[in-house]
């Protein structure tokens, strides 16, 4: 069953809960939903498995939630405040979170604006590269999205996402505001006096996020995990990835 909150712009979100146990909040990738990222992948099952209440976000744009067209509407302070809503709606004061890419890149907003709804958090899909985001690709990648035609798109990481884009099914328009929303990246220090515990979580080959481990050094208490030969898409899914977590989440100090 999907349940959903209204947003204080009217932006109505849709989110799975479900399992019992110590809650987690899950956050999904740019593209994705909380169905590819999550639930396909065998994380649902994994964490009641583990003895977690799971909650799963559509993200503003994505999945079963609403999706507007103007990039003002996906500030990621606004979709911290989409996930704050969520948790509100099922009256949990404080949550483990995990996000995966573009969900790690809010996890860290959360951790900065909300931080008292923040225990733990696991950050999939995101290291170095974190430091070093690029407008103009940002741009590229947007144009792609919006381009009548993919087959004229010439910059590789632009087709790659609109191919990803088009598969999940996504509203191309939603997906290019998006891409262009006003964004925040905290510096070195900005990061280190965050209080939480932290696990990184990187493929071998992600060459979209770069290694986990100068990221990890930026916060006051985080580990870092390199998965062997898995990639940005193929690192969400794997036994390794997934034992660590559980182990993560299980030790209660």
């Amino acid at each position: 069953m999907t349940y959903y909150v209204t947003a204080s712009d009217g932006t109505d979100i849709a989110y799975d809960c479900m399992g019992e146990g110590p809650p987690i909040l899950l956050i999904h990738g740019f593209g994705a939903s909380r169905t590819i990222t999550w639930a396909n992948t065998g994380w649902y099952q994994t964490l009641m498995t583990a003895g977690h209440k799971l909650i799963a976000i559509d993200c503003r744009g994505h999945g079963e939630s609403q999706k507007p067209h103007a990039p003002a509407a996906y500030d990621e302070g606004r979709m911290v405040r989409d996930i704050v809503a969520v948790l509100a709606d099922l009256e949990i004061a404080e949550s483990d979170v995990m996000g995966y890419s573009m969900g790690a890149i809010l996890a860290i907003r959360l951790m900065h604006d909300a931080p008292y709804r923040v225990r733990r958090v696991i950050l999939g899909g995101l290291g170095e590269t974190y430091f070093r985001e690029s407008k103009d690709l940002t741009e590229t990648i947007a144009k792609g999205l919006q381009a009548k035609d993919p087959s004229k798109i010439t910059d590789p990481t632009a087709r790659e996402f609109r191919a990803f884009c088009e598969k999940a099914g996504d509203d191309l328009a939603a997906m290019a505001a998006c891409m262009r929303r006003p964004r925040q990246i905290f510096t070195p220090e900005e990061l280190h006096v965050m209080p939480q515990k932290l696990l990184l979580v990187c493929g071998a080959e992600d060459n979209m996020a770069g290694s986990p481990e100068p990221l990890a050094r930026a916060f006051h208490d985080a580990q870092s995990l390199i998965v062997p030969k898995r990639n940005h898409h193929s690192t969400v899914g794997d036994r390794i990835y997934k034992d660590t977590v559980v182990a993560f989440l299980g030790n209660r100090e």
